[in-house]
Protein backbone atom coordinates (compact mmCIF):
# COMPACT_ATOMS: atom_id res chain seq x y z
CA UNK A 1 0.00 0.00 0.00
CA UNK A 2 1.41 3.15 -1.07
CA UNK A 3 2.02 5.97 1.43
CA UNK A 4 0.03 9.26 0.71
CA UNK A 5 2.26 12.23 -0.09
CA UNK A 6 2.13 15.67 2.25
CA UNK A 7 1.86 18.69 0.10
CA UNK A 8 3.84 21.11 1.14
CA UNK A 9 2.73 24.71 0.00
CA UNK A 10 4.95 27.48 0.02
CA UNK A 11 4.13 31.36 -0.89
CA UNK A 12 5.92 34.13 1.19
CA UNK A 13 8.09 31.71 3.02
CA UNK A 14 10.77 30.47 0.37
CA UNK A 15 13.32 29.19 2.42
CA UNK A 16 14.60 25.75 3.77
CA UNK A 17 15.75 26.84 6.98
CA UNK A 18 13.51 27.81 9.70
CA UNK A 19 10.66 26.45 7.69
CA UNK A 20 8.00 25.26 10.06
CA UNK A 21 5.77 23.74 7.49
CA UNK A 22 8.11 22.07 5.99
CA UNK A 23 9.87 20.75 9.13
CA UNK A 24 6.29 19.23 10.03
CA UNK A 25 5.80 17.39 6.77
CA UNK A 26 9.39 15.65 7.00
CA UNK A 27 8.57 13.99 10.62
CA UNK A 28 5.55 12.47 8.94
CA UNK A 29 8.12 10.33 7.06
CA UNK A 30 5.97 10.75 4.29
CA UNK A 31 6.58 11.76 0.42
CA UNK A 32 6.47 15.50 0.08
CA UNK A 33 5.61 17.63 -3.24
CA UNK A 34 7.09 21.24 -2.48
CA UNK A 35 4.60 23.52 -4.49
CA UNK A 36 4.39 27.16 -5.44
CA UNK A 37 1.59 28.73 -6.88
CA UNK A 38 1.52 31.65 -8.89
CA UNK A 39 -2.05 32.93 -7.86
CA UNK A 40 -3.25 36.32 -9.75
CA UNK A 41 -6.51 35.46 -9.04
CA UNK A 42 -7.11 35.47 -5.31
CA UNK A 43 -5.26 38.83 -4.48
CA UNK A 44 -7.52 40.56 -7.64
CA UNK A 45 -6.02 43.41 -7.97
CA UNK A 46 -3.13 43.01 -5.25
CA UNK A 47 -1.27 40.59 -7.21
CA UNK A 48 2.34 41.32 -7.17
CA UNK A 49 3.94 44.00 -8.87
CA UNK A 50 6.61 43.84 -11.74
CA UNK A 51 9.97 44.25 -9.43
CA UNK A 52 8.21 41.64 -6.92
CA UNK A 53 7.89 39.43 -9.79
CA UNK A 54 11.58 40.03 -11.47
CA UNK A 55 12.59 39.22 -7.39
CA UNK A 56 10.03 36.16 -6.72
CA UNK A 57 11.25 34.33 -10.54
CA UNK A 58 14.95 34.27 -9.26
CA UNK A 59 13.93 33.05 -5.44
CA UNK A 60 11.68 30.55 -7.02
CA UNK A 61 14.98 29.43 -9.34
CA UNK A 62 16.79 29.80 -5.88
CA UNK A 63 14.41 27.38 -3.63
CA UNK A 64 14.29 24.88 -6.42
CA UNK A 65 18.10 24.57 -6.81
CA UNK A 66 18.44 24.15 -2.90
CA UNK A 67 15.40 21.25 -3.23
CA UNK A 68 17.15 19.46 -5.99
CA UNK A 69 20.12 18.91 -3.55
CA UNK A 70 18.09 17.63 -1.26
CA UNK A 71 16.92 14.66 -3.70
CA UNK A 72 13.64 16.89 -4.36
CA UNK A 73 12.57 19.74 -6.76
CA UNK A 74 9.88 22.87 -6.63
CA UNK A 75 6.35 21.67 -8.51
CA UNK A 76 5.10 24.98 -9.78
CA UNK A 77 1.61 25.85 -11.16
CA UNK A 78 -0.66 28.89 -11.85
CA UNK A 79 -3.89 29.62 -11.07
CA UNK A 80 -6.67 29.99 -7.95
CA UNK A 81 -4.62 27.77 -4.93
CA UNK A 82 -7.14 26.65 -3.45
CA UNK A 83 -8.49 25.17 -7.15
CA UNK A 84 -4.77 23.78 -7.80
CA UNK A 85 -4.28 22.46 -4.42
CA UNK A 86 -6.82 20.29 -5.13
CA UNK A 87 -6.30 19.25 -8.33
CA UNK A 88 -2.80 18.37 -7.30
CA UNK A 89 -4.43 16.40 -4.42
CA UNK A 90 -6.60 14.00 -7.14
CA UNK A 91 -3.75 13.90 -9.34
CA UNK A 92 -0.83 12.77 -6.89
CA UNK A 93 -3.37 11.48 -3.82
CA UNK A 94 -2.03 13.76 -1.55
CA UNK A 95 -4.35 14.11 1.51
CA UNK A 96 -3.05 17.20 3.63
CA UNK A 97 -1.42 20.79 2.91
CA UNK A 98 1.09 21.99 4.84
CA UNK A 99 1.83 25.79 4.98
CA UNK A 100 2.90 28.87 7.10
CA UNK A 101 0.24 31.25 8.52
CA UNK A 102 -0.51 34.07 6.05
CA UNK A 103 -2.45 36.95 7.35
CA UNK A 104 -3.03 39.41 3.97
CA UNK A 105 -6.70 39.59 4.07
CA UNK A 106 -6.62 37.99 0.39
CA UNK A 107 -4.38 34.67 2.12
CA UNK A 108 -6.59 34.29 4.90
CA UNK A 109 -9.49 34.28 2.38
CA UNK A 110 -7.57 31.42 0.52
CA UNK A 111 -6.91 29.46 3.44
CA UNK A 112 -10.77 29.01 4.16
CA UNK A 113 -11.23 28.08 0.97
CA UNK A 114 -8.87 25.38 0.68
CA UNK A 115 -9.60 24.20 4.21
CA UNK A 116 -12.74 24.01 3.03
CA UNK A 117 -11.61 21.24 -0.05
CA UNK A 118 -8.83 19.53 2.02
CA UNK A 119 -7.13 18.83 5.15
CA UNK A 120 -4.63 22.19 5.69
CA UNK A 121 -2.12 22.26 8.46
CA UNK A 122 -0.71 25.66 8.94
CA UNK A 123 2.65 27.22 10.96
CA UNK A 124 3.93 29.87 12.62
CA UNK A 125 7.27 31.30 12.08
CA UNK A 126 7.40 34.32 9.31
CA UNK A 127 6.74 36.49 12.53
CA UNK A 128 8.28 36.78 15.70
CA UNK A 129 4.78 36.27 17.24
CA UNK A 130 1.60 35.40 15.10
CA UNK A 131 -0.84 38.24 14.92
CA UNK A 132 -3.32 38.38 17.13
CA UNK A 133 -1.16 36.93 20.26
CA UNK A 134 -0.40 39.78 22.27
CA UNK A 135 -3.51 41.81 23.91
CA UNK A 136 -3.91 44.94 25.95
CA UNK A 137 -4.89 44.95 29.37
CA UNK A 138 -8.63 45.19 28.41
CA UNK A 139 -8.16 41.90 25.98
CA UNK A 140 -8.30 43.80 22.78
CA UNK A 141 -5.37 43.99 20.17
CA UNK A 142 -2.80 46.60 19.98
CA UNK A 143 -3.43 49.74 17.53
CA UNK A 144 -0.64 51.68 19.14
CA UNK A 145 3.39 50.83 18.47
CA UNK A 146 5.16 51.52 21.08
CA UNK A 147 3.20 49.87 23.92
CA UNK A 148 3.38 46.90 21.28
CA UNK A 149 6.96 47.10 21.45
CA UNK A 150 6.75 46.76 24.64
CA UNK A 151 4.66 44.15 25.25
CA UNK A 152 6.32 41.74 22.50
CA UNK A 153 9.90 42.86 24.17
CA UNK A 154 10.00 40.24 27.13
CA UNK A 155 8.86 37.54 24.68
CA UNK A 156 12.19 38.04 22.82
CA UNK A 157 14.03 36.05 22.03
CA UNK A 158 12.57 34.06 19.74
CA UNK A 159 12.51 30.28 19.72
CA UNK A 160 15.72 28.93 17.87
CA UNK A 161 15.55 28.68 14.52
CA UNK A 162 15.02 25.37 12.74
CA UNK A 163 17.73 23.90 11.10
CA UNK A 164 17.82 22.90 7.32
CA UNK A 165 16.64 19.73 6.38
CA UNK A 166 19.39 17.01 5.17
CA UNK A 167 17.32 15.18 2.65
CA UNK A 168 13.03 15.48 1.51
CA UNK A 169 11.36 12.12 0.62
CA UNK A 170 9.72 12.21 -2.57
CA UNK A 171 8.22 9.54 -4.83
CA UNK A 172 6.28 10.10 -8.51
CA UNK A 173 6.12 13.63 -8.44
CA UNK A 174 3.75 15.67 -10.41
CA UNK A 175 4.16 17.81 -13.47
CA UNK A 176 5.40 21.22 -13.38
CA UNK A 177 5.00 24.60 -15.16
CA UNK A 178 8.02 25.68 -16.74
CA UNK A 179 9.15 29.50 -14.81
CA UNK A 180 9.99 30.77 -18.12
CA UNK A 181 6.31 30.45 -19.45
CA UNK A 182 5.21 32.95 -16.57
CA UNK A 183 7.41 35.71 -17.92
CA UNK A 184 8.36 36.81 -14.76
CA UNK A 185 10.98 38.91 -15.96
CA UNK A 186 11.46 42.27 -17.84
CA UNK A 187 11.79 41.83 -21.81
CA UNK A 188 11.00 44.83 -23.97
CA UNK A 189 12.20 46.58 -22.44
CA UNK A 190 14.58 45.20 -20.04
CA UNK A 191 14.46 47.57 -17.06
CA UNK A 192 15.92 45.14 -14.60
CA UNK A 193 19.53 45.89 -15.15
CA UNK A 194 19.86 47.88 -11.75
CA UNK A 195 18.47 45.13 -9.76
CA UNK A 196 20.14 42.04 -10.92
CA UNK A 197 23.45 44.22 -10.25
CA UNK A 198 22.03 45.10 -7.08
CA UNK A 199 20.36 42.11 -5.52
CA UNK A 200 20.57 38.17 -5.29
CA UNK A 201 17.35 36.78 -4.64
CA UNK A 202 17.06 33.60 -2.49
CA UNK A 203 18.33 31.99 1.22
CA UNK A 204 22.03 32.20 0.34
CA UNK A 205 21.58 35.98 -0.48
CA UNK A 206 19.45 36.39 2.77
CA UNK A 207 22.00 34.61 4.58
CA UNK A 208 25.02 37.23 3.20
CA UNK A 209 23.12 39.97 3.72
CA UNK A 210 22.22 38.59 6.86
CA UNK A 211 26.48 38.10 7.86
CA UNK A 212 27.28 41.51 5.83
CA UNK A 213 25.19 43.32 8.44
CA UNK A 214 26.79 41.59 11.45
CA UNK A 215 29.43 43.87 12.13
CA UNK A 216 26.96 47.15 11.30
CA UNK A 217 23.98 46.41 13.75
CA UNK A 218 25.83 47.96 16.21
CA UNK A 219 25.52 51.65 14.52
CA UNK A 220 22.10 51.01 13.00
CA UNK A 221 20.69 53.99 14.62
CA UNK A 222 23.56 56.38 13.89
CA UNK A 223 23.82 55.22 10.40
CA UNK A 224 20.78 54.25 9.34
CA UNK A 225 19.13 57.88 8.48
CA UNK A 226 22.14 59.04 6.24
CA UNK A 227 20.94 58.19 2.63
CA UNK A 228 24.67 58.43 1.30
CA UNK A 229 25.97 55.42 4.10
CA UNK A 230 24.77 52.60 3.59
CA UNK A 231 23.80 51.69 7.10
CA UNK A 232 20.60 50.13 6.96
CA UNK A 233 20.75 45.63 6.48
CA UNK A 234 19.32 45.74 2.94
CA UNK A 235 17.27 42.61 3.96
CA UNK A 236 13.90 43.48 3.98
CA UNK A 237 12.96 42.00 0.49
CA UNK A 238 14.70 38.56 1.68
CA UNK A 239 12.07 39.32 4.76
CA UNK A 240 9.30 40.10 2.62
CA UNK A 241 9.37 37.05 0.38
CA UNK A 242 10.41 34.52 3.26
CA UNK A 243 14.09 34.16 2.67
CA UNK A 244 15.08 34.23 6.22
CA UNK A 245 12.91 33.95 9.07
CA UNK A 246 12.39 37.47 11.71
CA UNK A 247 14.14 34.56 14.44
CA UNK A 248 17.00 34.21 12.41
CA UNK A 249 17.68 37.60 12.10
CA UNK A 250 17.18 38.19 15.79
CA UNK A 251 19.13 35.59 16.87
CA UNK A 252 22.16 36.73 14.46
CA UNK A 253 22.36 40.46 15.71
CA UNK A 254 20.41 40.50 18.87
CA UNK A 255 23.75 40.76 21.02
CA UNK A 256 25.72 43.33 18.11
CA UNK A 257 26.02 45.37 21.19
CA UNK A 258 25.64 49.43 20.36
CA UNK A 259 22.33 50.63 18.81
CA UNK A 260 21.16 47.18 17.69
CA UNK A 261 18.46 47.37 19.29
CA UNK A 262 16.76 50.15 17.40
CA UNK A 263 17.17 47.28 14.39
CA UNK A 264 15.28 44.67 16.33
CA UNK A 265 12.83 47.53 16.76
CA UNK A 266 12.49 47.57 12.83
CA UNK A 267 11.49 44.14 12.71
CA UNK A 268 9.26 44.28 15.32
CA UNK A 269 7.41 47.15 13.33
CA UNK A 270 7.13 44.47 10.81
CA UNK A 271 5.15 42.05 13.44
CA UNK A 272 3.03 45.85 14.16
CA UNK A 273 1.82 46.26 10.54
CA UNK A 274 0.79 42.69 10.56
CA UNK A 275 -1.22 42.98 13.59
CA UNK A 276 -2.48 46.09 11.94
CA UNK A 277 -4.26 44.49 8.77
CA UNK A 278 -5.57 42.08 10.60
CA UNK A 279 -7.84 44.33 12.31
CA UNK A 280 -8.01 46.69 9.18
CA UNK A 281 -7.95 44.15 6.27
CA UNK A 282 -8.45 47.27 4.12
CA UNK A 283 -5.83 49.43 5.49
CA UNK A 284 -4.02 49.52 2.11
CA UNK A 285 -7.18 51.35 0.26
CA UNK A 286 -9.38 53.12 3.11
CA UNK A 287 -7.87 55.89 5.76
CA UNK A 288 -8.06 54.64 9.28
CA UNK A 289 -9.40 57.80 10.43
CA UNK A 290 -12.61 58.43 8.28
CA UNK A 291 -12.32 62.26 9.00
CA UNK A 292 -9.33 62.04 6.37
CA UNK A 293 -11.94 61.05 3.65
CA UNK A 294 -13.10 64.54 3.67
CA UNK A 295 -9.62 65.65 2.69
CA UNK A 296 -9.46 67.77 -0.47
CA UNK A 297 -6.94 65.98 -2.68
CA UNK A 298 -6.46 67.00 -6.26
CA UNK A 299 -7.73 65.26 -8.82
CA UNK A 300 -5.22 63.19 -10.29
CA UNK A 301 -7.18 63.20 -13.33
CA UNK A 302 -6.77 66.67 -13.81
CA UNK A 303 -3.52 67.16 -16.63
CA UNK A 304 -1.71 69.57 -14.29
CA UNK A 305 -1.80 67.01 -11.40
CA UNK A 306 -1.01 64.21 -13.31
CA UNK A 307 1.72 65.76 -15.08
CA UNK A 308 2.85 66.12 -10.92
CA UNK A 309 2.72 62.48 -10.51
CA UNK A 310 4.89 61.94 -13.44
CA UNK A 311 7.51 64.11 -12.37
CA UNK A 312 7.42 62.50 -8.91
CA UNK A 313 7.45 59.12 -10.31
CA UNK A 314 10.36 59.70 -12.68
CA UNK A 315 12.26 61.74 -10.27
CA UNK A 316 11.97 64.88 -11.99
CA UNK A 317 10.59 67.74 -9.55
CA UNK A 318 13.29 70.11 -8.89
CA UNK A 319 13.91 68.97 -5.27
CA UNK A 320 17.31 66.67 -4.95
CA UNK A 321 16.33 64.35 -2.80
CA UNK A 322 13.28 63.33 -4.10
CA UNK A 323 14.62 62.90 -7.19
CA UNK A 324 17.25 61.02 -5.97
CA UNK A 325 15.08 58.37 -4.35
CA UNK A 326 12.39 58.16 -6.98
CA UNK A 327 15.43 56.88 -9.29
CA UNK A 328 17.16 54.93 -6.90
CA UNK A 329 13.65 52.74 -6.92
CA UNK A 330 13.12 52.84 -10.37
CA UNK A 331 16.77 51.72 -10.97
CA UNK A 332 17.44 49.26 -7.91
CA UNK A 333 13.92 48.46 -6.73
CA UNK A 334 14.37 49.83 -3.21
CA UNK A 335 14.58 52.96 -1.33
CA UNK A 336 16.39 54.51 1.26
CA UNK A 337 14.32 54.46 4.30
CA UNK A 338 14.45 58.16 5.46
CA UNK A 339 14.25 59.09 1.65
CA UNK A 340 11.06 56.82 1.49
CA UNK A 341 9.77 58.92 3.94
CA UNK A 342 10.35 62.42 2.15
CA UNK A 343 9.42 60.87 -0.94
CA UNK A 344 6.18 60.23 0.67
CA UNK A 345 5.48 62.94 2.12
CA UNK A 346 6.33 65.22 -0.52
CA UNK A 347 3.53 63.17 -3.09
CA UNK A 348 1.11 63.61 -0.15
CA UNK A 349 1.63 67.48 1.48
CA UNK A 350 3.82 69.27 -1.35
CA UNK A 351 1.55 67.91 -4.50
CA UNK A 352 -2.06 67.30 -2.40
CA UNK A 353 -2.12 63.84 -4.33
CA UNK A 354 -3.98 60.57 -2.29
CA UNK A 355 -1.51 58.63 -0.25
CA UNK A 356 -3.38 55.65 -2.41
CA UNK A 357 -1.61 56.64 -5.60
CA UNK A 358 2.01 56.64 -4.01
CA UNK A 359 1.07 53.40 -2.38
CA UNK A 360 -0.01 51.74 -5.45
CA UNK A 361 3.34 53.06 -7.11
CA UNK A 362 5.39 51.53 -4.50
CA UNK A 363 3.15 48.09 -4.53
CA UNK A 364 4.67 48.23 -8.28
CA UNK A 365 7.95 49.28 -7.74
CA UNK A 366 9.19 47.88 -4.62
CA UNK A 367 11.36 44.81 -4.55
CA UNK A 368 10.07 44.22 -0.66
CA UNK A 369 6.40 45.50 -1.80
CA UNK A 370 4.51 44.00 1.69
CA UNK A 371 1.11 45.02 1.69
CA UNK A 372 1.09 45.49 5.58
CA UNK A 373 3.97 47.51 5.89
CA UNK A 374 3.78 49.56 2.68
CA UNK A 375 0.21 50.46 3.60
CA UNK A 376 1.28 51.50 7.61
CA UNK A 377 4.15 53.54 6.14
CA UNK A 378 2.24 55.20 3.71
CA UNK A 379 -0.89 55.86 6.36
CA UNK A 380 1.82 56.84 9.20
CA UNK A 381 3.03 59.96 6.88
CA UNK A 382 0.12 60.81 5.52
CA UNK A 383 -1.45 61.37 9.33
CA UNK A 384 -4.64 59.10 8.07
CA UNK A 385 -3.54 56.08 10.46
CA UNK A 386 -4.58 54.85 13.94
CA UNK A 387 -0.59 55.08 14.65
CA UNK A 388 0.40 57.97 12.66
CA UNK A 389 2.47 61.30 12.29
CA UNK A 390 0.35 64.78 12.59
CA UNK A 391 -0.86 65.63 8.88
CA UNK A 392 0.52 69.23 9.76
CA UNK A 393 3.91 68.08 10.40
CA UNK A 394 4.83 68.26 7.05
CA UNK A 395 8.65 67.67 5.91
CA UNK A 396 10.83 69.90 4.65
CA UNK A 397 12.48 68.36 2.18
CA UNK A 398 15.47 70.52 1.51
CA UNK A 399 16.76 70.83 5.30
CA UNK A 400 16.35 67.06 5.29
CA UNK A 401 18.71 66.73 2.91
CA UNK A 402 21.28 68.22 4.26
CA UNK A 403 20.27 67.70 7.61
CA UNK A 404 21.01 63.96 6.78
CA UNK A 405 24.23 64.83 4.43
CA UNK A 406 22.46 63.14 1.02
CA UNK A 407 25.20 65.12 -0.84
CA UNK A 408 26.80 61.61 -1.92
CA UNK A 409 23.15 60.19 -2.50
CA UNK A 410 22.03 63.11 -4.58
CA UNK A 411 25.24 63.23 -6.79
CA UNK A 412 24.96 59.22 -7.45
CA UNK A 413 21.08 58.88 -8.33
CA UNK A 414 20.96 62.43 -10.08
CA UNK A 415 24.06 62.84 -12.22
CA UNK A 416 22.77 65.98 -13.63
CA UNK A 417 24.09 67.34 -10.32
CA UNK A 418 27.29 65.13 -9.76
CA UNK A 419 29.86 67.73 -10.28
CA UNK A 420 27.65 70.26 -7.15
CA UNK A 421 29.53 70.95 -4.29
CA UNK A 422 27.42 70.84 -0.74
CA UNK A 423 25.65 73.25 0.22
CA UNK A 424 24.48 73.83 -3.31
CA UNK A 425 23.62 70.54 -4.40
CA UNK A 426 20.72 70.20 -1.60
CA UNK A 427 18.74 73.00 -3.17
CA UNK A 428 20.86 74.62 -6.18
CA UNK A 429 17.79 76.74 -7.57
CA UNK A 430 17.92 78.71 -4.05
CA UNK A 431 21.68 79.42 -4.78
CA UNK A 432 20.69 80.15 -8.46
CA UNK A 433 22.87 77.15 -9.67
CA UNK A 434 20.16 75.49 -11.15
CA UNK A 435 22.10 73.24 -14.30
CA UNK A 436 20.71 73.56 -17.41
CA UNK A 437 20.01 69.88 -17.42
CA UNK A 438 17.92 69.67 -14.26
CA UNK A 439 14.35 71.22 -13.38
CA UNK A 440 13.16 74.06 -11.88
CA UNK A 441 10.82 73.03 -8.43
CA UNK A 442 7.26 72.29 -9.64
CA UNK A 443 6.36 73.55 -6.51
CA UNK A 444 7.68 75.77 -3.74
CA UNK A 445 8.07 74.78 -0.46
CA UNK A 446 6.15 77.69 1.59
CA UNK A 447 3.32 77.56 -1.19
CA UNK A 448 2.85 73.60 -1.13
CA UNK A 449 3.28 73.85 2.81
CA UNK A 450 0.48 76.37 2.75
CA UNK A 451 -1.74 74.48 0.55
CA UNK A 452 -1.50 71.46 2.67
CA UNK A 453 -2.73 73.20 5.56
CA UNK A 454 -5.24 74.61 4.14
CA UNK A 455 -6.60 71.79 3.24
CA UNK A 456 -6.44 70.25 6.37
CA UNK A 457 -8.37 72.85 7.45
CA UNK A 458 -11.65 70.96 6.39
CA UNK A 459 -10.56 67.82 7.74
CA UNK A 460 -10.23 69.47 11.04
CA UNK A 461 -13.42 71.72 10.69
Amino acid sequence: MSVKPIIVWFRRDLRLSDQAALNAAIETRRPIIALYILDDVTPKHRKMGAASRWWLHHSLCSLDESLQKLGSKLILRCGESAEILEQLSQESGADAVYAMHHYEPWWRNAEKAVRDKMTLHLFDGNYLLPPGVLKTGSGGPYKIYTPFWKALRPHMPPRPPLPAPDAIMTSNLPNSDNLDDWNLLPTKPDWAGGMRNKWQPGEAGAARHSRLFVDKAAYYDEQRNSPSIEGTSLLSAHLHFGEISPATLWHAHEKAGGSVEVFLKEIVWRDYAQNVITQYPKYGSENARERFDALPWRNIEDDAVKADFTAWKQGRTGYPIVDAGMRELWATGIMHNRVRMIAASFLIKHLLIDWRHGEQWFWDTLVDADYASNAVNWQWVAGTGIDSNMFVRIMAPLSQSEKFDAADYIRKWVPELANMDAPYVHDPEEYGMTPNAYLRKIIGHKEARARALEAYQIVKS
